[in-house]
């Protein structure tokens, strides 16, 4: 007699429009363009392009962006 276990399919993330999800499974902000000098609050990155990027890592970071121009804080 044999004995089957069933796996659970994974349960799809929902994040925003505004969202994705990142290599954590975590939902966060897309980059986005400030006009102006303002630098949004949260934002850890400032892509080539000029917009602003809420990365968690630096790996792939402003991907679609032409790269990171400026860190604006400390990440793994």
């Amino acid at each position: 007699m044999s004995t089957q276990s069933a796996v659970a399919a994974p349960v799809p993330i929902a994040c925003t429009a505004d969202e994705y999800v990142n290599v954590d499974d975590v939902c966060v902000q897309r980059p986005e363009h400030v006009p102006g000098n303002g630098v949004p609050v949260g934002a850890t990155a400032q892509c080539r392009d000029g917009d602003y990027s809420f990365t968690q890592h630096r790996r792939g970071a402003c991907s679609g962006h032409h790269g990171v121009g400026q860190w604006l804080a400390d990440l793994p």
